[in-house]
């Protein structure tokens, strides 16, 4: 038996109501704001009973966790897609610009994977491996730099570079280097690719440091 008498929102579209809720979640988030998304108001939008959703999804957070598990793998996908480098500097370069110019293409899936709360990692498994997956490839590009000697540091390199990657992708994005004197197109791209090498050089040519306990002097 149909959940309304008359066609659906879901219906129309053919995709069935679990990928509908999907989508529709997506819209809300683009247009309204994370905090704005609810099971009833999917449901809602899509002209489905208010109990439609959570035959699919529990809750909100099952809901969003599968939004933002698809964006980590449609990230992962677009990085998988570069022109892989022979040389390993320069293919962690590569993923630098791939970063960059899904942050600029695709902000909202951007925001989603970065600026967003995650849902409880322990109830959504499928999400950390998702996230897991797309650092895996900054961090194997890594590796092959630097060998598996030292896989804690390796790690660690990999999140320094993409920590400073995603700080680059919100200064260009958001409009900020022609404030600092970088204005025209051609010199906001050199001067992204200088960062970039310069994020890969470091990387190459690190030594570990001794980080002090709180409180406890450097030894010379």
């Amino acid at each position: 038996m149909a959940e309304l008498p008359n066609p659906t929102r879901a219906d129309r579209t053919g995709l069935g109501v679990r990928e509908a809720c999907i989508l529709e979640a997506l819209t809300i988030i683009a247009t309204d704001g994370v905090d704005k998304l609810s099971l009833r108001e999917v449901a809602r939008r899509l002209s489905i009973s208010h109990q439609a959703p959570y035959k699919h999804f529990p809750n909100r957070e099952d809901l969003l966790a599968e939004v933002i598990g698809r964006a980590f793998d449609d990230f992962a996908s677009f990085l998988h897609a570069r022109p892989v480098a022979e040389h390993p500097q320069q293919d962690l370069g590569e993923i630098g610009q791939r970063y960059l110019t899904y942050a600029r293409v695709k902000p909202l899936q951007y925001r989603l994977m970065f600026e967003t709360p995650f849902p409880n990692l322990h109830r959504h498994a499928g999400l950390e491996q998702k996230a897991t997956a797309a650092f895996g490839l900054l961090h194997d590009a890594i590796r092959r730099m630097r060998g598996n000697e030292n896989p804690e540091l390796n790690r660690e390199l990999a999140l320094f570079a993409w920590s400073t990657v995603h700080g680059l992708a919100s200064i260009t994005t958001n409009g900020a280097l022609p404030a600092v004197g970088i204005s025209a197109p051609e010199a906001q791209a050199r001067a992204v690719g200088q960062v970039l090498m310069m994020i890969c050089s470091g990387i190459v040519d690190h030594s570990p440091f001794t980080i002090s306990k709180p409180n406890e002097p450097t030894k010379s």
